[in-house]
């Protein structure tokens, strides 16, 4: 179980590689990776800055970890979560979930991304190509996906 913000890319392979080497109980390894696009809706961006509050974001992520590995028979987590200004087509996150079934996987990486779209403690802002530039909000699509997890079938006993 890790979690990692940082300013630089990271190197998918290379950390599938770290997570997995070596382990025989891993059947299954699910990984997400999310980048920049280069628009918001119909307005183009010309870059994305990522900020948060050192100590707390990462206590945060790595609660919301420790939830999904409560919840899910998981062999191995990671978090990566990028900061700082990023370009259409830079990598911004990276989910990795293992565990001996792929539905563990699967699931668990779902709910790590719903959580990291809705409710992780970073601050977005894009810029566009005109120079203007707007802080950026969860979308209500992310949040609802994030509330099914409440539900009676994902509410762990």
């Amino acid at each position: 179980m890790a979690v990692r913000i940082e300013p630089q890319d990271f190197d998918i392979g290379a950390e599938i590689a770290a997570l997995t080497g070596g382990r025989t109980d891993i059947g299954a390894v699910v990984t997400f990776t999310g980048t920049v696009r280069g628009s918001a809706g119909e307005m183009p961006i010309t870059s994305m800055t990522l900020e948060h509050y050192p100590g707390m974001t990462e206590a945060e992520l790595a609660r919301v970890e420790a939830e999904a590995n409560a919840r899910w028979p998981l062999s191995a987590t990671l978090i990566v979560h990028r900061i700082g200004e990023l370009h259409p087509g830079d990598n911004i996150v990276l989910v990795i979930t293992a565990s001996a079934h792929r539905h563990a996987a699967f699931e668990a990486a779902e709910f790590l991304m719903d959580y990291l779209k809705s409710r992780a403690p970073f601050w977005k802002k894009e810029t566009r190509p005109d120079g203007s530039a707007s802080w950026i909000d969860a979308r209500e699509t992310d949040t609802e996906a994030m509330q099914r997890w409440k539900s009676a079938a994902f509410e762990k006993d």
